[in-house]
């Protein structure tokens, strides 16, 4: 495979035929009908007029001896001739780079609409950086390709035209001409499939290269951290410099193409050349006409060669589209059966003997099956593996179970209009996510109508607003990107604060396990509170005060529930949840840490 290992097909990447591409491309452009009108009269009048220059040359030189007039007209003509050539090609090239713009951000749109379509499970096994090269840098290779389409078919306009002209001034030369054709095609048509290849091939490389430029960027702090600098550098060469080899075949073959073609056009060139001048020698063809072929068999060719040019550069183009539209018509796994709304729901959650899985035959979930009433709150506790997110993300239908039933209020969760019934979910993933902006712009994500006193009474109604004390700004303070400018904790609140003013039915939290301060904590603790009291909680929990809080502990151990009650029992059950209390929230219990500075204060008077 040499350069070429490592860049097969995503899992998503479909084969379409010519034919099927060029009409769901057709189907694009039928909106711009008018311009498109406009284009091709446009370019009808500049391959007339490109036609006819060599033709009004051929007609001064054979009508040299009738006078000095003829001269003159025939050079007013050229000029107007050029004119017009240059008004047409403006008119065509201005519509025709707006309309491809048009269709190239359409296609953009489509393309990221897709991207924000997918559900989770597509993320996990496809890199973001590869998915946005679809978006940006194939679509913009499309469209470049279009308008080079535009200049060729102008062009074969002009030969058509031509071709009707060389007919009339000599049959013999034109068939030597047209018996030409064949061997140029066929060149032409040598070039298509490893044309295919090598541009779908370089699109890949690119694809990698922005997917690592991507990551690099977004793990830069910990590149940092870790002085890995020069490593990333070497990293991003690699892929560089693979890029560039590719590229390089691709350019190979592409620039190849010309070359061979203007060799047996050449040859063409030199045949008609030297029959015609037999024929003006034995008197049988004019000296304009014979001028005309010479003109003529240029302009005749060049288009043909553009043409088989263009085919491998075409080929480029419907590759770029053809990954475009494999984004767009990709699946999700998630399954909806129906459409039903979902505004009023309570929040009673059932799980009925289900299984899923990430990996085929590798079951994270079996047959598991819970009952959550409305308004309950349930804290997940278990190791690493034991199934906790998967059950959240499950009822966020992030992902799709293979077998069994989840039921919310007694209705299938597939039977609900998925975004209504996300509406009504509230969650804070693990690690908060903040867009660049203001903290009250974060707020209102949930709510974008949401008015500012609305957002303020809520933010004071947290420690009675002292969190925001510590902010340059309160609330118009700056987060930074991915709120950079903010503590872990604090990022925490703002995500709290957004489900707060959503007032969510369901209310999923995959709590933080970094560290943070007892007084950012008691704030936190408060806004969980509220949020507790209104919805039914799914707590994924890593702190001793959100087990706490939870009306039922849920212990999980390889994706079975193995314990279950309130935190005093558990304890006194003396089972795997004594053992998790005793591993991981036992250090963070007031009397743990009384208890340790009194061991330390002893042992300091000791010594």
């Amino acid at each position: 495979m040499g350069i070429f290992r490592g860049l097969d097909a995503d899992s998503y990447d479909r084969q379409y035929s010519d034919t099927y591409l060029a009409k769901r491309i057709l189907n694009y452009f039928s909106q711009y009908k008018k311009q498109l009108i406009t284009i091709a009269l446009a370019m009808v009048v500049l391959s007339l007029v490109s036609s006819l220059r060599p033709i009004l040359v051929s007609m001064g030189v054979n009508d040299l001896d009738s006078g000095i007039d003829v001269a003159n007209w025939v050079i007013i003509a050229l000029i107007i001739v050029a004119v017009t050539e240059y008004i047409s090609n403006w008119v065509r090239r201005q519509l025709l780079v707006k309309v491809v713009s048009n269709v190239v951000a359409r296609l953009r749109k489509d393309a990221f609409n897709a991207a924000v379509e997918r559900d989770l499970a597509f993320y996990d096994t496809h890199k973001s950086g590869k998915i946005v090269s679809r978006i940006t840098s194939d679509t913009q290779e499309f469209g470049d390709v279009i308008i080079f389409t535009s200049d060729v078919f102008s062009q074969l306009i002009s030969v058509i035209l031509l071709i009707i002209v060389l007919l009339n001034q000599s049959v013999l030369l034109t068939i030597i001409l047209l018996l030409s054709m064949p061997l140029i095609m066929g060149a032409a048509m040598a070039f298509r499939s490893i044309a295919r290849k090598v541009t779908r091939q370089g699109s890949r490389a690119m694809a990698m290269v922005n997917d690592k430029i991507q990551e690099t960027v977004s793990g830069i702090s910990v590149a940092k951290n870790f002085r890995k600098e020069a490593m990333i550098y070497d990293e991003f060469t690699e892929v560089n410099n693979r890029s560039f080899r590719i590229n390089m075949m691709r350019g190979f073959v592409l620039s190849a193409v010309f070359p061979v073609l203007n060799v047996l056009s050449g040859i063409a060139i030199a045949v008609v050349t030297y029959l015609g001048a037999t024929l003006v020698l034995g008197g049988t063809l004019a000296v304009g006409t014979w001028y005309l072929f010479v003109q003529g068999i240029d302009r005749f060719l060049f288009p043909f060669i553009n043409l088989a040019a263009f085919w491998s550069q075409f080929q480029q183009g419907l590759s770029a589209i053809e990954r475009v539209f494999a984004l767009i018509d990709a699946e999700n796994t998630i399954i909806q059966n129906d459409d039903q709304p979902a505004n009023n729901i309570q929040g009673r959650i059932q799980f009925k003997n289900v299984t899923f899985e990430y990996v085929e035959n590798q079951p994270v979930l079996k047959n598991f099956s819970l009952d959550i009433a409305p308004g309950e709150s349930i804290a997940f506790v278990g190791h690493t593996g034991a199934g906790k997110s998967t059950i959240a993300k499950l009822i966020a239908r992030f992902y799709e179970f293979q077998y069994g039933e989840i039921l919310i209020d007694g209705q299938d969760i597939r039977s609900f209009n998925l975004q209504s019934y996300r509406s009504r979910l509230g969650i804070v993933p693990q690690q908060p996510f903040l867009f660049s902006g203001t903290i009250i712009d974060n707020i209102r994500y949930s709510k974008p109508d949401a008015a500012d006193e609305e957002i303020e009474a809520i933010a004071h109604s947290i420690g009675k607003g002292e969190w925001l004390e510590t902010l340059p700004d309160g609330l118009y303070s700056d987060v930074g990107e991915r709120g950079a400018r903010l503590s872990m904790g604090q990022r925490q609140l703002v995500s709290l604060m957004r489900v707060i003013l959503q007032k969510p039915a369901i209310f999923i939290l995959d709590e933080a396990t970094a560290s943070i301060d007892p007084f950012t904590e008691m704030q936190i603790q408060e806004a969980l509170d509220l949020i507790l009291s209104q919805s039914t909680s799914i707590l994924i929990a890593h702190r001793l005060s959100t087990v706490r809080s939870a009306d039922r502990i849920i212990v999980l151990k390889n994706g079975e529930i193995i314990e279950e009650g309130n935190h005093d029992s558990l304890l006194q059950q003396g089972g795997h949840y004594a053992e998790l209390y005793n591993t991981y929230f036992r250090h963070q219990s007031l009397s743990y840490i009384e208890n340790a500075k009194e061991l330390f204060s002893r042992k300091a008077v000791g010594d």
